[in-house]
Formats: structure tokens, C-alpha cells, sequence
């Protein structure tokens, strides 16, 4: 349920009108504008006498949420909200260049493809510590070795990182990480979103591989129902029919997710499709249809990585995507 209060509503009546919610053991979620504010009212709200609630003074309208997700939800939130990471800004008209390899390798590998994405205009290095494969042979990550790379890439560049928790006994090691990434296998893990919803760190949350735009949304709400409204969208690519590509990359996500919901949203090509090829034409697509970011694998040496290699972009080849994207991005502001 909402509760939009009428212009002029004085600081004081509005505290006055939210402990007597609260006094029927509701949650209330405050929207400020600069004409209106928004009361979200969050839990057993049949309790709530919607005429009483009507009748006062202070209050424009009154209307039932019908979504099940609440906080994630642009009606209880009608600004764009804006992640801030460092210095970084994520969303409301902000956009995010994230690149860097699938799996942290080596000092070396690291520091130098930082060194790489940031020359070409990148905000946020991405890098994978602990890595969530399909064979339980593969590679499956350096661990907490890998996150003390990252950190070292991060004082090489001061490049804020983004890196992938799978377990949630790894969470104390992430204390420094910048963004802390749940990925599409995790997405409905939904004690590890509950664990993450009670620090403060950003989360970017991927949707699942079969997942719908409503599912993606409530695996939002567990992390922001436990107070953390730091949450960046990820559309990765879904599972369909086609087998030529890795995945089929839903660019009507951006559009949808916007519509349903104030959280950014960040475009993945490079799982969405797994070919280089294709990366760039995805890149600038996600761009034109108004992504808040794009999230893309760069490696040194794609064909001698060990994970990944086949849609990871070279340095020369990301900074050429890198270019096309911030033309399309001032073609479209």
C-alpha cells in the first residue's frame, strides 16, 4: 500500500502520520519528491483502514500495491535510484562501464587489464576470486587469493571492484570488495540474499537463467527487506531453444525493468551471447535501449584464459567497444 501526502505536508505531521503506522507494526518506506512524498507501507496492511487513511488532511491518495515485490517497486519509489560506488554512480541518468576477466589469474593478468580497461574509460574492474562452473574439474578460482589481487589492481588504479560471492561463510572476506556480485546460479540462494541484504556493501544482482522480470525482482526485495537498498540489476541472458549462442540476451529487460522498477539496470553481452563477435553490436544495443551499464569480460590473452576466453574481449577490442558506446550514449542524452 501507498500513501501519497499533498504538497505542503509540514516535516512534523508527516513523522506524526508514520509512528501511527508504525504503531500497527508496519514498516514504512519514505519517497521524498520535491512536490510530493510517498509513504510505503510494508507488511499486514489489511489492518490499515484505507477510507481513515484518506480522510486525513495530509493525505493526496491512497492505493493498493498489487506486485508482491514492495521496496524494488517504482510505484513506492518513483525516482530513479542511484547507487553510488566510491565515486562511481550507477543509475538516474549515471551510466557504468564494469570490465575486466572472468577469473583473477595472476598479479600480473590483473593489474594489467585494469591498467587496460581504465585507459579506455572504464569505472569499475570486474574480476572473478571464486568461480561457479559447471564442471566441478575446471578452474574454480584463486579464493581469497584472488580477492587480495583484486585489491591490489584496485590500489594499482583506484578502480572500484566487483567480484562474485557464491557461499555465505566467504561473506567477512568481501569486507573491502566495492560491489559484491550474486550470480545467475544464486539468484534465488535466498539465505545468501538475506545475508547480503544486511550489509550495506552494493550488490549486483543477475538474473537467473530461467528466471521471469518478477522472480529477479522478489530475489531484489530479500536483499533490500533486510535494509539494504544498494541494488543493481543484471540481465545476463536467459536459457531459450537456440543453442548458437550461450544464451539469448533479453534487451527488453531494460525497458521492462525500468518501467517496474527504480533499481539500475546493467547489461551482461559476454554471457549473454559467449562470442566475441558479438559483443560489441550487444554492447552499443543494451546502450541505445537505455541501460544504466554494461558489464564486460576483458582478458590480456582470451585464447590461454582459464575460464571464459572464448567471450572474453582483448584490451584494443574492449576499448574499441568502449569508444562506440559512449558515442551512442551522447547521441541519446
Amino acid at each position: 500500500m501507498i500513501a501519497v501526502l499533498k504538497h505542503g505536508t509540514t516535516p512534523d505531521q508527516t513523522q506524526h502520520l508514520i509512528d501511527w503506522l508504525k504503531r500497527m507494526n508496519l514498516d514504512v518506506h519514505v519517497s521524498e519528491g520535491s512536490e510530493i512524498t510517498i509513504l510505503g507501507l510494508i507488511g499486514d496492511t489489511s489492518r490499515v483502514d484505507m477510507e481513515l487513511l484518506k480522510s486525513l488532511e495530509i493525505v493526496e491518495t491512497v492505493k493498493r500495491v498489487s506486485e508482491p515485490f514492495k521496496q524494488a517497486n517504482r510505484k513506492f519509489h518513483p525516482k530513479d535510484t542511484i547507487v553510488e560506488v566510491g565515486d562511481v554512480r550507477i543509475g538516474g541518468g549515471y551510466f557504468a562501464m564494469i570490465a575486466g576477466p572472468c577469473s583473477v589469474e595472476s598479479e600480473e593478468q590483473i593489474v594489467g587489464v585494469a591498467q587496460a580497461v581504465k585507459a579506455s574509460g572504464a569505472t569499475i574492474l570486474r574480476g572473478g576470486a571464486f568461480k561457479p562452473r559447471t564442471s566441478p574439474y575446471a578452474f574454480q578460482g584463486l579464493k581469497g587469493e584472488g580477492l587480495k589481487l583484486l585489491l591490489k589492481a584496485k590500489e594499482a588504479t583506484g578502480l572500484p571492484i566487483c567480484t562474485e560471492l557464491m557461499n555465505i561463510n566467504d561473506l567477512d572476506l568481501f569486507t573491502d570488495v566495492d560491489i559484491i556480485q550474486i550470480g545467475a546460479r544464486n539468484m534465488q540462494n535466498f539465505d545468501l540474499l538475506k545475508e547480503t541484504g544486511k550489509c550495506k556493501t552494493p550488490i549486483l544482482l543477475k538474473r537467473g537463467l530461467a528466471n521471469t522480470f518478477q522472480e529477479l525482482l522478489m530475489s531484489a526485495e530479500y536483499i533490500m527487506s533486510e535494509g539494504n537498498e544498494n541494488v543493481i540489476l543484471c540481465e545476463r541472458g536467459i536459457r531459450t531453444f537456440e543453442t548458437y549462442t550461450r544464451n539469448t540476451l533479453d534487451l527488453s529487460a531494460v525497458p521492462a525493468l525500468h518501467e517496474l522498477s527504480h533499481l539500475p539496470v546493467v547489461i551482461d553481452p559476454s554471457h549473454a551471447t559467449g562470442k566475441i563477435k558479438m559483443i560489441p553490436s550487444m554492447a552499443v544495443a543494451a546502450t541505445a535501449a537505455g541501460a544504466d551499464g554494461i558489464m564486460i569480460e576483458v582478458h590480456n590473452n582470451p585464447a590461454c584464459a582459464l575460464c571464459d576466453g572464448a567471450q572474453s574481449l582483448t584490451p584494443a577490442q574492449f576499448d574499441e567497444v568502449a569508444r562506440k558506446v559512449m558515442r551512442v550514449r551522447e547521441a541519446i542524452l
